[in-house]
């Protein structure tokens, strides 16, 4: 055993290295700089980040290096380093109307305040391979600086009572799911929580099984903002809070089929979601999967998948995913050789059984033959 123990270490030191070789790549070719990670992959560093649950470019360039642009090994690498660092305290509930817009669109209003801000996007492009250097078309200075904060498309609607209010002083105070583990059933904060370092696939998944009818949603695009947002903490030994730097955050508000009845007005509803960095197509995502998850709170017939929290919050993280698929390359030799005992014992039983079968029935003809 000791042996074995022995030779198990040096094939898994030999096998780091080999990793080490591979990941690096011809070493007559220049290493990948963080910067150039973070400025050039900045989609890639978001997903990190947003998933990871840290937001910090710098960490997030090295996770994807480190982990040759597997994306979900990066995102396990830079949660896993989260859990070393200290806990100082919790920030200020981010106040996203006063975002520093550099995207901003509306699906369900053409004129709204602040107008509609294209900003960086693939919305308008061809999907055709570029072969030679990305070199920037040109650079467009706006004719009007854009507006240091834009009202919320929804309260328009908010304002004719057309659309469900939302009382944030209402809310319980929500639950850490870093340090606590996720109970059923969840409320929409700890909801909120899971789904925002969720699999953006697998969120995309559910939220496009929404729109083919396995849920009772008909979203329409409230708003879509991207843009700066002010970080703010309040320290006990001043007793106010201060700003403390900016991030980078990706908002999405669904306007959703009208709900009513109990007493209430016909009125829409809404689905949320909000991710680190530039991240649109995951808080559309998250935005269609939480309006599905408030089945139970408006009264409605739960029977999709994306209607059942158990179901999609078990199934949402991929560092946990990820790790129960993979265990099953790590030895399993005594489970195997257990089952393969077993299965032969059976086999063995079913051979004699049908051995016994085959010797009864003609003897069985012989005695009805004679009679």
């Amino acid at each position: 055993m000791y042996v074995a123990v022995k030779g198990g270490e040096q094939a898994i030191a030999r096998s780091l290295e080999l990793l080490a070789e591979a990941r690096r790549g011809d070493p007559a070719t220049a290493e990948l700089e963080l910067a150039q990670i973070r400025q050039q992959l900045r989609l890639g560093v978001a997903r990190v980040m947003q998933e990871g649950s840290l937001y910090d470019e710098e960490l997030a360039a090295l996770a994807i290096r480190q982990a040759a642009g597997d994306m979900l090994e990066a995102i396990f690498l830079l949660r896993a380093y989260r859990t070393t660092l200290p806990r100082f305290g919790y920030t200020e509930a981010l106040d996203t109307t006063r975002m520093r817009v550099r995207r901003r669109i509306s699906g369900t209003f053409k004129d709204v305040p602040g107008g509609q801000v294209l900003g960086p996007t693939y919305d308008y492009t061809q999907r055709l391979l570029e072969f030679g250097p990305t070199v920037p078309i040109a650079t467009v200075e706006a004719e009007v600086p854009l507006a240091e904060a834009m009202p919320r498309v929804l309260d328009l609607l908010d304002a004719e009572a057309l659309i469900e209010r939302i009382d944030a002083g209402a809310d319980p105070e929500p639950v850490d799911l870093t340090r606590k583990p996720l109970m059923f059933p969840a409320n929409r904060a700890t909801r909120l929580q899971n789904l925002s370092r969720g699999d953006e696939g697998f969120l995309l998944g559910m939220a496009y099984s929404t729109q083919r009818g396995y849920a009772e949603s008909h979203p329409f695009a409230g708003e879509i903002r991207m843009g700066e947002v002010d970080v703010l903490v309040c320290p006990e030994e001043l007793g106010f809070a201060i700003e403390i730097g900016s991030i980078t955050l990706t908002e999405c508000q669904m306007i959703n089929q009208f709900h009513g009845g109990n007493g209430v007005p016909p009125q829409f509803t809404r689905g949320y979601g909000l991710g680190m960095g530039e991240s649109e197509r995951k808080a559309m995502s998250m935005a269609l999967v939480d309006r599905a998850l408030r089945c139970d709170e408006l009264g409605e017939p739960a029977y999709a998948p994306a209607q059942n929290q158990e179901f999609v919050l078990s199934h949402s993280d991929n560092v946990e995913a990820s790790g129960f698929v993979q265990h099953l390359k790590l030895p399993h030799y005594v489970d195997f050789q257990a089952e393969l005992s077993l299965l032969r014992t059976l086999s063995a039983q079913h051979v004699r059984h049908a051995s016994d079968r085959h010797q009864a029935v003609p003897e069985q003809a012989l005695e009805e033959s004679q009679a």
